[in-house]
């Protein structure tokens, strides 16, 4: 590596934490071949959808889509594997590491609720990289609220007829098969709800718009007009919809927060490095006081959301306990604390931090949305707070 470069790929010095075992470092090294084999650098970003398409087979060609799915739904998905694959993606490229995701979190519920015979359909496809996974649980009135949803799927015999849309939904318009939560009013609020198991090729289905983000990926609201699909393709009980859709997000949740990891982390060595190299004032950036400050908060700042994220992972592989409350603490911190550590990155860089198409650039852009999605960071602290409330 040339003074002026940034190295190729992350360091990973917390895989020596007694988090890990040898199968996760072994899964982070096969990930760091992948991602620094030049693979990602062929992908044309401009046209996202293909882009997206063409992530989703090279990662399930290189085997690394099985963490996500559990190995098509044979083993139990291991958070620490998910949290250091998407944290080494994001690393790399962002949409990198979201079409990794996406492929775990649309399928989740079908891990865990789903029948042998959907299981056996699906997941195989969606490991090889064939299929592509939607997740799709908010509305235009029920993002955060999830009682408020409208969307509604009424049993019709051995049928279900869903109505109602579906917004914000991720790989929304590219995904071959979406899982669907609507209300089938077995009680009120989050106890009337169900999950459903819903292809792009079934009638009624429809993308009613595409949505364009800061950081572009595919992203739509899909609509269902009288959309007709078998009772078996319902993901456990009738009502356990929103158990089914909070389980799932259990699993994934810690994992946006080691895409922060992977975003803040590739932003302090851009901004390791361009400290090291810039020259200023007869010397260089690294060696002014403010910037040895800043750094200095930068790392300590990715240290502690680092090992909130792993607890939280660790805790469910490990320990096979709730982690509603660790996953919601590693969530907020990492994603805030992220934004903070790209923010001054792109800081140093003074100008060229802003010119569209620079690295610091594009993970402000990639950052914005993950404080957000799946539980903005003041939902996060509401769930923090009523875990705590609940014990004695």
């Amino acid at each position: 590596m040339s003074d002026t470069a940034c190295r190729e790929a992350p360091v990973h010095e917390h895989l020596e934490l007694p988090f890990f075992e040898q199968q996760q470092r072994d899964f982070a090294r096969k990930l760091n071949e992948f991602a620094a084999s030049g693979v990602l650098k062929n992908i044309d970003h401009h046209d996202t959808d293909s882009a997206c398409r063409k992530l989703v087979k090279l990662l399930g060609q290189a085997g690394l889509l099985d963490s996500v799915t559990g190995n098509s739904g044979k083993t139990e998905i291991d958070s620490r594997s998910v949290c250091l694959a998407r944290e080494t993606l994001a690393w790399h490229d962002g949409l990198a590491d979201f079409a990794f995701a996406m492929q775990g979190l649309g399928t989740g519920a079908i891990g865990l609720a789903g029948s042998d015979e959907l299981k056996q359909h699906i997941l195989p496809k969606i490991s090889s990289g064939e299929w592509l996974s939607a997740f799709a649980l908010s509305e235009k009135e029920a993002g955060s609220d999830v009682a408020a949803m409208q969307c509604a799927a009424t049993q019709d015999g051995d049928e279900y007829v869903l109505n109602g849309e579906k917004t914000w939904i991720s790989n929304g318009g590219i995904a071959d098969v979406y899982t669907v939560f609507a209300r089938t009013g077995e009680a009120a609020g989050t106890r009337g709800i169900s999950a459903f198991v819903v292809y792009a090729t079934d009638p009624g289905f429809s993308i009613a718009e595409r949505l364009e983000v800061i950081a572009p990926h595919p992203l739509a609201t899909i609509r269902f007009d009288n959309c007709r699909i078998p009772a078996s393709r319902r993901l456990g009980a009738g009502g356990e919809g929103f158990k089914i859709a909070m389980r799932t997000l259990d699993i994934f949740r810690a994992s946006v927060a080691a895409a922060a990891l992977g975003f803040a982390r590739r932003a302090l060595d851009e901004a390791l490095n361009h400290a090291r190299n810039r020259q200023i004032f007869g010397a260089t950036l690294s060696d002014l006081q403010l910037t040895q400050a800043a750094l200095g908060d930068m790392a300590t700042e990715l240290e502690a959301a680092t090992l909130l994220t792993y607890r939280a992972a660790w805790r469910r592989d490990v320990q096979k306990l709730p982690t509603t409350q660790q996953a919601a603490m590693a969530k907020m911190a990492a994603t805030e604390s992220a934004q903070m550590i790209i923010d001054r990155a792109l800081q140093m860089f003074g100008g060229r931090g802003v010119q569209s198409g620079a690295i610091t650039e594009k993970l402000y852009r990639e950052i914005r949305s993950l404080r957000i999605y799946e539980g903005a960071t003041e939902v996060q602290k509401l769930i923090i707070a009523r875990e705590l409330l609940k014990t004695v």
